[in-house]
């Protein structure tokens, strides 16, 4: 088992196309976000507590109604708290797990929530990927449909990057104008080391 590494950044700060770039040097990636959603419609601890806490309105036909749990939650800092506390400990203990399966000299977790979760405690580094607010905004337009307003709400939900820069190990640069490949090759190298 090699390194562990979480990759971080505000909506929009571009982690996701970071990760391609490691991949495409071989790195393994897991997407906890992806992860979430997935376990979210299969793992049975996780759908009990959902159902439990949320309702039975919570799946339709065995699958996580994800925009009637999105309007209870997000409006409600307390039940975004407890799906949180619901949905984090598994996805951590699978990323965990994951990890340990890895062959590589280094591994890398790709995770909105890695400094909110607390899991980035059990990683050997962070990297946070940071992208001036208005270039995020327009990424997420771009992306999701979203209204500004709806962008900007949601970034309003996550830790600033003042915040996360304090708990980084590493930065990437993703402002359209640094280059990313010599940023991406020099974190590369000094983990392969």
């Amino acid at each position: 088992m090699g390194l562990k590494i979480g990759i971080t950044g505000g909506i929009g700060s571009g982690k996701t196309f970071i990760c391609k770039l490691f991949e495409a040097l071989g790195i393994p990636v897991y997407n906890a976000d992806e992860e979430a959603k997935r376990l979210m419609n299969t793992d049975i601890r996780i759908k009990e507590k959902l159902i439990a806490q949320f309702g039975e309105a919570t799946y339709k036909d065995g699958l996580l109604d994800r925009a009637f749990l999105a309007d209870m939650v997000f409006s409600d800092k307390d039940k975004l708290e407890l799906l949180n506390s619901i949905v984090h400990p598994i996805v951590i203990q699978e990323a965990k797990d994951w990890a340990e399966r890895q062959t590589t000299r280094y591994s890398l977790k790709e995770a909105a929530l890695l400094f909110e979760s607390g899991s980035y405690k059990e990683l050997d580094y962070t990297i946070l990927v940071t992208a001036p607010m208005d270039i995020r905004i327009q990424r997420v337009i771009e992306r999701d449909g979203a209204t500004e307003q709806q962008v900007r709400e949601r970034i309003n939900k996550q830790l600033s990057d003042e915040e996360k820069l304090q708990l980084a190990d590493f930065v990437i640069v993703n402002d359209g104008i640094t280059p990313l490949l010599p940023q991406v090759w020099t974190l590369h190298q000094k983990f392969l080391k």
